[in-house]
């Protein structure tokens, strides 16, 4: 500003004014200020239920102890009546958490269904080459289904599940938990209320993590696509999903890039052996180490099935890096899961997003950002930003959540009042939508083989 006009008082005055520019609000104030719905959440269509809704947990790991664990805390709504793991460890910890007897418990999946009905439901949390054979044998049972993603291998079993569902008249929801966060409920609300206008085009990350990354899909369950199944589909249907529910218009085309660039036996550093616990001597400064991770640090444990007294785990711990794969070297493993990559998306109303999978970031966490005829929104699955073009205002909210963004829970009670009283429009993540995010998946991973375009069919 010109000298004559320099004041302390001009200089608070232009402060003050930038300040309110830019608010953080509660969700109640968001939805006032713009004419929302309050409870963005709140189904109406829950009503409570006669009896709890009992279930059977098919795969009794990480991600089914989570959707199960929804009955220990809700157990007017939820009960869990029998388990199948072949891990006696996993099978009796479970068994022993829900009070599962014996009769109930099996260690293959196949025995459940050699068994007269027992359950309303069953929880499939398998690995996902087995998704599609257990959740078509279970609706051939007669039992409702929660089926963990990805919802098959191909695009044959995805629609073989779909065709089943709709002839057995059973209701199949697809853990796809985003749907259910708070963040992305709420992005849904301020897009339908055209809060920034029209959708023109929407930029979404997903950075795994470095450490995630060698966890999971290097060293892990999910590191060979031929084993299981391709990366954008093991992990990013979640996104692929999101991006489809909130611009609410039909995909069209696809086109992929990326490839595996560091995880390879040429990046091999000298001095690295097969295994972290080989006298490796780069060890000690290697991001990847896997004595670092797992034994100094004691981070992604779940997997090791540890016994409850810690004084052992020393000792069970150096023993699943000598015999499992989660003790091998990063740059000497099987591995051929892309470590970054980007797909371009076309839908209608001439709507393009762009998804972005980074595999080499020291943070974790959706990033998204909207843009619209009348304003934008820049969001990271705690915290987004409104900016409205007309006046310059931004409005900001904020929530620190788990890692799905809070919405394991929410999805398994939208599942629960669903089956309770057979109503699948209850549910958000239905097998006739959640199979759209599959097909967008397959698209993209052989447009990124075959380094073409492709054209997504929806209905054949």
């Amino acid at each position: 500003m010109p000298l004559k006009n320099f004041s302390f008082r001009n200089i608070a005055t232009e402060t003050l004014n930038q300040a309110t520019e830019s608010l953080m609000l509660t969700w109640k104030e968001i939805s006032s200020l713009f004419g929302l719905k309050h409870d963005f959440y709140k189904n109406p269509l829950h009503k409570p239920l006669l009896r709890p809704v009992t279930a059977i947990l098919i795969g009794a790991g990480n991600r089914g102890n989570i959707y199960a664990d929804y009955a220990l805390i809700h157990p007017d709504e939820l009960k869990m009546v029998g388990v199948v793991d072949q891990d006696a460890v996993r099978n009796g910890r479970f068994s022993r958490k829900h009070n599962i007897p014996a009769a109930n418990r099996f260690y293959q999946w196949e025995n459940v269904f050699k068994r007269e009905k027992f359950a309303d439901a069953v929880i499939i949390a398998t690995p996902d080459q087995l998704h599609a054979p257990t959740c078509l044998q279970a609706l051939e049972a007669g039992y409702d289904v929660l089926l963990e993603k990805p919802i098959g291998l191909t695009e044959e079993e995805c629609r073989a599940i779909l065709e089943k569902a709709r002839a057995t008249g059973r209701i199949v929801g697809v853990c796809h938990v985003l749907r259910y966060s708070p963040y992305f409920r709420q992005l849904k609300e301020i897009i339908n209320a055209k809060t920034i206008g029209d959708i023109v085009s929407v930029q979404h990350m997903e950075p795994i993590g470095f450490s995630h990354m060698c966890h999971s899909y290097v060293r892990g369950n999910w590191h060979n696509s031929k084993k299981t199944s391709p990366i954008i589909l093991a992990k990013s249907c979640h996104d692929t999903d999101i991006l489809r529910w909130l611009i609410n218009e039909p995909v069209e085309d696809v086109q992929c890039f990326g490839n595996l660039k560091l995880f390879t036996k040429e990046n091999a550093p000298d001095g690295s052996t097969p295994r972290c616990t080989d006298g490796c001597a780069v060890e000690a400064t290697c991001p990847y180490s896997a004595l670092q991770i797992y034994y100094r640090d004691r981070k992604r444990l779940y997997v090791f099935d540890l016994p409850e007294n810690r004084r052992n785990w020393d000792y069970f711990i150096l023993k699943k890096l000598k015999t499992t794969d989660y003790g091998r070297c990063v740059f000497d493993m099987d591995n051929d899961q892309p470590d970054h990559l980007t797909v371009n998306m076309r839908f209608g109303n001439n709507i393009t997003a762009v998804f972005s999978m980074e595999g080499l970031t020291s943070y974790e966490g959706r990033c998204t950002r909207i843009m619209g005829t009348t304003g934008d929104i820049v969001g990271d699955m705690e915290t987004y930003t409104i900016t409205d073009f007309r006046t310059g205002r931004k409005t900001s909210w904020s929530l620190k959540t788990d890692f799905h963004g809070g919405g394991d829970h929410r999805l398994v009670q939208d599942w629960v009042q669903a089956v309770g009283h057979h109503n699948p429009d209850i549910l958000s993540s239905t097998i006739d939508v959640s199979v759209v995010s599959h097909l967008m998946a397959f698209a993209a991973e052989k447009s990124r083989l075959n380094h073409t375009i492709e054209t997504v069919v929806l209905n054949q």
